[in-house]
């Protein structure tokens, strides 16, 4: 498959969306994650729409709720825009409480597209091998740089890879399925162990 210039402008729309956001635990530029996610989804048979959202999937959440939504339907069209909201926990600023949110997600997301759960799985995969990686650097420190619990970040990652298993069975949800059960092996250790 070959990318489009609509896809070029996607990855130019989506840096300035982000160039002044950060990773929240090592301060790496935001526009990093959006990559991976979009690498992910390419890798795992993603079209062109879904890279695009895979690009944008957080730009609801981070860089203007519904404004932002309508936005990226006017510039990349009713899919994408579909798949971004799909992605979206929430489009309310300020956002809701953290495990509202997140229940709230899990509930919907299996009862979302195809297109949106691929997405939505690469982003969680993305996620947890960022969190593996920063838990190796900072052990327990990592939990303070979220608005959740170490206990709810591990319940939300376990509950999506039950998710993800019953509604989109394949080689993403179950590399999904290997990176929590990394997550919570290392987590789960004796300092020193």
């Amino acid at each position: 498959m070959k990318l489009s210039l609509r896809f070029e402008e996607a990855l130019s729309y989506a840096a300035r969306l982000h160039s002044q956001q950060e990773r929240k635990v090592d301060g790496t530029p935001y526009v990093l994650h959006i990559l991976g996610v979009c690498s992910l989804v390419l890798e795992y048979g993603g079209g062109e729409d879904e890279a695009i959202a895979a690009l944008l999937h957080d730009a609801v959440e981070d860089q203007g709720g519904a404004p932002r939504l309508r936005e990226i339907r006017e510039r990349f069209g009713d899919e994408v825009a579909e798949i971004v909201s799909g992605c979206s926990d929430t489009d309310q600023v300020p956002k809701p409480p953290w495990r509202e949110r997140k229940e709230s997600y899990i509930r919907r997301l299996a009862k979302e597209s195809p297109s949106v759960q691929l997405v939505s799985c690469a982003d969680k995969l993305r996620n947890a091998r960022s969190m593996i990686a920063a838990y190796r650097r900072l052990g327990e420190e990592l939990w303070a740089s979220f608005n959740a619990p170490k206990e709810g970040h591990l319940w939300y990652y376990r509950t999506l890879v039950e998710t993800y298993r019953r509604t989109r069975p394949g080689p993403l949800s179950e590399e999904l399925a290997r990176t929590v059960a990394e997550l919570e092996r290392i987590v789960s250790q004796k300092p020193g162990g």
